[in-house]
């Protein structure tokens, strides 16, 4: 037990070490996690034995959940709005299209099966959450037209494409029967739709829950949170819809709504997703022999070449084709399809599954195509943005403050009646306009700071910046102080 922990530890403090190596020389996060997974594998320096794909396959299911809402609980759902049909495109069309032609390549690169070729083609047909969160958001650049939240929505939400896409190959392989292509896409529209409902019902769910639950420790609330996302992910599954797809709506809009200890929520899952990304980078590090890779070098090389430059630039076009992006903006974002971790997952399914004879090929090609992928792209992403135009002028340019003094008449004093509505409420539960803060609250003769979780009694004294009388009186009656 011992070793083990002082393995486990060592792992992850050596990938988070290496994390200062990808802030210094560019080099994604991700990259360094799974060198360090393959370092400490049975052909590294460790040695450590490691070849049972279906727990790779299951850990990478939990750590995708988790990332997923994480990334989800970090996007503003008015960021996501905008481009929420131009992603929805993207993430299903998009990924038909990508996995086609590179099916048709590895058919005649390859020399695979008709059926494997296109297995292929699914598998490495979706972009990746974890590495377009961890490259986009670790980038100091700001891109134009929403680009940033267009390719986050896209990665957070074509999975379920590319996993209906491998699931549905491995059966025709294993059984070797067309199936009936309108329970096909009845079942994929059925996936979308529960997923998105799901997703939304918990999402506004969440924010009144935390709020109105009211627990004795704060450190209770990460735990309820975990709890949820593990529920609405296996219920969403239990009814036939896609769970992936509702936990990442799910922290969108759990996002919209203020609620006490928003901040440091959205901050421990920013830590959870950090954790669950080196968990699965090292668990599928551990997983690969590097020494059986120079066999599928020339492969990997070319059909990586072909996703970057061919299938996923042309399925981008016939995608957006319609939308109000620029040729060098839809570049741009064909440039931005890394893939990582959800493609080297879904390459584990054939190795055990029936009838694959390629599954061993098909993995380590997969797998060496993904480092080509995250090294190649991930490194030149702001040299990309640059090139293709798409830096918002000004994001880096320091804020510069106005001096101008706040007036006193803009601040008020308001006292707390007994018949008010609003007492035994926490401030969050209120969600008061932008433009009417309550900065501190009197209570006897205790100043309080007026935080998410400050609770309002009788007699409270409230000190309220709002700088428009109408406005101010407006709310003051709308929540019934």
């Amino acid at each position: 037990m011992e070793n083990a922990l002082i393995l486990f530890g060592l792992l992850f403090l050596f990938s988070v070490m290496f994390s200062k190596i990808s802030d210094k020389y560019g080099v994604p996060a991700l990259l360094m996690f799974l060198a360090v997974g393959m370092l400490a594998g049975s052909d590294g320096i460790v040695g450590l034995e490691f070849d049972n794909s279906q727990i790779a396959a299951n850990v990478g299911t939990i750590a995708l959940i988790y990332i997923l809402f994480a990334g989800g609980f970090n996007t503003s759902f008015k960021e996501v709005k905008p481009v929420f049909k131009p992603g929805l495109v993207l993430a299903t069309l998009g990924v038909v299209v990508s996995a086609g032609i590179t099916g048709l390549f590895a058919y005649y690169v390859m020399r695979l099966p008709v059926l494997e070729s296109f297995l292929f083609g699914a598998i490495i047909s979706s972009t990746d959450a974890a590495a377009v969160f961890s490259v986009l958001r670790s980038n100091a650049t700001k891109l134009k037209n929403n680009l940033a939240p267009l390719l986050e929505f896209e990665s957070g939400s074509n999975d379920p494409m590319a996993i209906f896409l491998t699931m549905t190959i491995l059966g025709l392989i294993g059984i070797g029967v067309l199936p009936d292509y309108f329970t096909l896409f009845s079942n994929l529209a059925l996936e979308f739709i529960l997923g998105g409902v799901m997703g939304y019902g918990f999402g506004v769910i969440i924010p009144s829950l935390i709020n109105r639950i009211k627990l004795s420790h704060w450190g209770l609330y990460p735990v309820l949170l975990l709890a949820l996302v593990a529920v609405l992910f296996g219920v969403t599954e239990k009814i036939g819809g896609n769970g992936y797809i509702a936990v990442y709506m799910a922290g969108i809009f759990a996002n919209k709504k203020e609620f006490i200890y928003k901040k440091n929520l959205v901050g421990f899952f920013d830590g959870v997703g950090w954790m669950m990304q080196i968990f699965i980078f090292l668990t599928l590090g551990l997983l690969v022999f590097p020494s059986e890779l120079p066999e599928v070098a020339l492969y990997s090389f070319i059909m990586a070449v072909v996703v970057m430059f061919i299938a996923r630039p042309i399925s981008v076009f016939i995608s957006l084709i319609f939308s109000r992006y620029s040729k060098k903006e839809k570049l741009f974002i064909s440039w931005v399809g890394l893939r990582g971790v959800v493609p080297i997952i879904l390459a584990t399914y054939p190795l055990s599954a029936p009838g694959v004879q390629n599954s061993q090929l098909i993995f380590n090609t997969i797998f060496f195509m993904v480092l080509i992928s995250v090294l190649s792209q991930g490194t030149t992403l702001k040299k990309g943005a640059r090139y293709f135009g798409v830096v918002e002028l000004g994001s880096n340019d320091p804020i510069s403050l106005s001096h101008i003094p706040i007036s006193y008449n803009h601040l008020k004093q308001f006292t707390i009646g007994k018949n008010s509505k609003i007492i035994g409420k926490n401030l969050t539960e209120l969600e008061l306009p932008d433009d009417f803060l309550i900065l501190l609250a009197k209570r006897g003769n205790e100043y309080i700071k007026a935080g998410g979780s400050f609770e309002f009694e009788e007699n409270d004294l409230l000190l309220i910046l709002c700088d428009n009388e109408i406005r101010y009186q407006k709310v003051l009656e709308i929540y019934q102080f």
